[in-house]
């Protein structure tokens, strides 16, 4: 990675608005070309809206948002950014935004295995190896951050150098983040045998086998962890118990088979692992507010217009 020249902030900021705002113009959400990079938009403040956070930066160069994680707010904005390390449920909402000055930002999928080599590379290493108990956090953006952030987004007017480039770029973003004052926190993801990083592994363990039934015990037994360790870990990182991850994964991966594969609500149930589709359905309207059918019927609704 080479030194590039770093721009202040301000104008970062002016240069990545411009972008956003003209690939946004007629879209919330935009996937870009970038593997990874996706952009955001909204015109007024929302209500906030479920979501699954997935380990990523995020970045606010206009307006004001926050991210809600048990009950906790994490509020970002251009002077600010967001770095989440796990694949958990939240939400997020708008607070500042308008018609005339939209909330415009942008997401980028961290890669924890670029993470890990780093660590294990001892490409960067904290100077103070304490374990950090949250998986979400706020952190101070500064330049050597949003110039890679903006050389990145600017390659999209570029699209014969993303392949070469956009790698080369992103691996310079990861590093930036392990320096920042976040690293601490990724680090204690990233580096092998880590307790974070144990959990992680059962998290992603639980993803492939959310209809299979499972027992805390056997959980803590595979991440090398007491019972009452794990179960206190698991809490911290994900703010909730293992079950009810377990409850949360079955629900959202139901409604990605209703709403992508045209499935009922009982059918979904029983392909996630319920026995009774009641207490599905219960269950279901217990998280995201509303019926099922309901609540897809919504969704179809508002990706149709």
């Amino acid at each position: 990675m080479t030194d590039q020249p770093v721009q202040d902030l301000g104008s970062l900021h002016r240069s990545l608005a411009r972008i956003i705002d003209r690939w946004t113009v007629d879209a919330e959400n935009v996937a870009t070309p970038i593997p990874g990079l996706s952009f955001f938009r909204r015109p007024k403040p929302t209500e906030p809206d479920i979501c699954l956070v997935e380990p990523a930066l995020l970045i606010v160069v206009q307006g004001a948002k926050q991210m809600l994680v048990g009950g906790e707010p994490y509020r970002y904005d251009p002077s600010s950014f967001l770095i989440t390390s796990l694949e958990i449920p939240g939400s997020t909402q708008i607070i500042e935004a308008s018609p005339e000055t939209p909330c415009l930002g942008l997401t980028l999928n961290l890669d924890l295995r670029l993470l890990a080599e780093m660590v294990a590379q001892n490409m960067i290493a904290p100077a103070q190896r304490t374990t950090e108990r949250s998986s979400i956090a706020v952190g101070t953006l500064t330049a050597q951050i949003l110039s890679p952030a903006e050389r990145l987004v600017t390659l999209l007017d570029e699209p014969d150098a993303i392949p070469v480039l956009a790698p080369l770029i992103r691996q310079e973003i990861h590093y930036r983040l392990l320096t920042s004052d976040q690293g601490m926190r990724l680090w204690s993801f990233a580096a092998s045998g880590s307790p974070n990083h144990r959990i992680m592994a059962i998290l992603n363990w639980m993803k492939l086998n959310y209809a299979t039934p499972m027992r805390v015990d056997d959980l803590a037994s595979r991440a090398q962890m007491s019972g009452s360790a794990f179960h206190q870990h698991f809490r911290d990182l994900t703010t909730m118990s293992p079950l009810q991850y377990q409850k949360w994964i079955r629900l959202n991966e139901a409604r990605q088979l209703m709403l992508n594969d045209r499935l009922d609500a009982a059918s979904a149930s029983f392909r996630v692992g319920y026995e009774s589709p009641s207490q599905f359905s219960r269950e279901y309207a217990r998280l995201f507010g509303m019926s099922p059918k309901r609540d897809i019927d919504q969704l179809r609704e508002r990706a149709a217009v």
